[in-house]
């Protein structure tokens, strides 16, 4: 081995011997792409698919269906489910102003899903409400939530004329914890199920 060879090889064995005493530090300096971050909210029938959703619901029926939520934040996080019932009169969410519904919520459920992980969370609901044909109104009494029962006074449905119904909309919008503010945000995103109250 010539001179020329050796300080060459000197050189090449400093140089990686200096990335790998200085990659500790450089890992902290550069930002790794990481993807795209966002949650998956979804609301399935009652057999665990896409389909037989509760459409015709009759005074005190339960009706199921699932409702579930995927982290793919890259981080763990709080959710907060808020359960609202609406006329279609009423205030739904925005999605293109990306803004919640205006209504109060009925109920409300809290949890905690690890990064890459899911959360699912069966459902058993039903609805009690009188039919008035004076008025032609159905009107709400409680929505029984999981065994939970949630107070619908106040809350009427008019005939539809244009669909031949009377339509309710049950609705579930996902919040997320920001740790920033120091509370539940709205997380654009909702699910629901418009349904005829029969009489």
């Amino acid at each position: 081995m010539n001179l020329k060879e050796f300080r060459l090889l000197v050189l090449v064995v400093t140089a990686v011997l200096a990335l790998i005493v200085a990659l500790p530090g450089l890992q902290r300096l550069l930002v790794f792409p990481t993807g795209e971050s966002f949650s998956e909210f979804w609301l399935l029938g009652p057999e665990h698919g896409t389909e037989g959703y509760p459409r015709n619901i009759t005074r005190g029926e339960n009706n199921a269906v699932f409702l579930g939520v995927s982290n793919h934040l890259g981080r763990c996080a709080n959710y907060l489910v808020q359960v609202k019932f609406r006329n279609f009169s009423q205030s739904a969410p925005e999605w293109l102003n990306r803004t919640p519904s205006s209504l109060a919520s009925l109920y409300s459920v809290k949890f905690f899903v690890a990064a890459e992980e899911t959360w699912e969370l069966p459902v058993i609901f039903s609805f009690d409400y009188s039919y008035n044909s004076a008025l032609s109104q159905v009107s709400c009494n409680r929505l029984i939530f999981n065994g939970a029962m949630l107070d619908l006074n106040g809350y009427s449905i008019s005939w539809t004329s244009n669909r031949t119904v009377f339509f309710g909309d049950l609705f579930f919008e996902l919040w997320v914890y920001n740790d920033t503010v120091g509370g539940f945000q709205y997380h654009e995103r909702y699910v629901d199920l418009q349904l005829n109250m029969t009489v």
